[in-house]
């Protein structure tokens, strides 16, 4: 039986040594992720209460001991189940760590994953992750981290991903393509919906009403999300938050301060 979750609590830290991989464990009782595109997977183990996930057009329920797992590029988002809250563990690897893991452990490689369930039960791979992310948490035992975290990965591939697909973005037409393309390319610029629908070649409604349908966002906040994802690169990289507000197009510290976090759920500060 879950217990209730008291307050909003988090902490976010990354391992070097596992090509950067990010990690998180939070407890949320009245709070939520807003609906966000990541460029990396959202492995995410459910370790206490209920929260249910809003992906690809539908509503899933994800319960104690449930694993989430939301592919690359596509939108999502996650609300308490009820007044309980939540407690969860979560990895954001790439697309490439997760396959390389799982091809290193398979002696063979296997292609691009992408998970077209977003909640899977699976006791044994649900402990394996929980172990994982716990041994993550200390800096000693490298053997240890680096055999675990491929172990894990592999099965969670091989016994869950699509067979033979790639990973990929929710099909889209050419011109939102084009528009997509555009915003990853000029995220910086104060990008109005009259340049973005020109280059579309469609109404300011048909573009919003097209993009939201094939990227489950639309294109303002799809720029949005571009800007935090961008923003998180330069701090990686040790750049100062105030250069990199102007860089990736906020109009200033308190603007970037606030998105990231509601996208993240931690300030920029704290993820460098």
């Amino acid at each position: 039986m879950s217990t209730t979750v008291t307050g909003n609590k988090t902490k976010f830290w990354r391992v070097r040594a596992l090509r950067n991989l990010e990690l998180m464990s939070a407890s949320y009782q009245m709070r939520s992720l807003p609906r966000r595109i990541l460029e990396r997977f959202d492995i995410s183990l459910i370790e206490d209460g209920a929260a249910r996930v809003q992906y690809r057009g539908g509503s899933y329920l994800a319960s104690q001991g449930d694993i989430v797992v939301v592919n690359p590029g596509e939108a999502y988002s996650v609300q308490p189940a009820d007044q309980h809250g939540w407690m969860f563990r979560s990895f954001y690897p790439t697309a490439a760590d997760v396959g390389d893991a799982a091809s290193e452990a398979m002696a063979r490689p296997l292609p691009a994953p992408s998970f077209s369930r977003p909640v899977i039960q699976d006791s044994y791979v649900a402990e394996l992750i929980r172990n994982l992310h716990v041994l993550l948490e200390t800096p000693d035992m490298a053997l240890e981290r680096e055999s675990c975290s491929v172990w894990a990965a592999a099965q969670l591939v091989t016994r869950h991903a699509d067979e033979g697909a790639q990973s990929k973005l929710a099909p889209a037409d050419d011109a939102i393509r084009q528009v997509r393309d555009y915003i990853n390319d000029n995220f910086s610029r104060n990008l109005t919906l009259g340049e973005l629908a020109q280059i579309a070649g469609l109404s300011p409604f048909h573009l919003i009403h097209l993009f939201s349908k094939r990227l489950g966002l639309p294109p303002h906040a799809y720029l949005t999300q571009v800007r935090v994802n961008r923003a998180r690169d330069l701090l990686i990289n040790g750049r100062a938050l105030a250069e990199v507000a102007q860089e990736t197009g906020f109009v200033d510290q308190s603007h970037f301060h606030r998105h990231f976090k509601r996208l993240t759920g931690i300030t920029p500060g704290q993820f460098a």
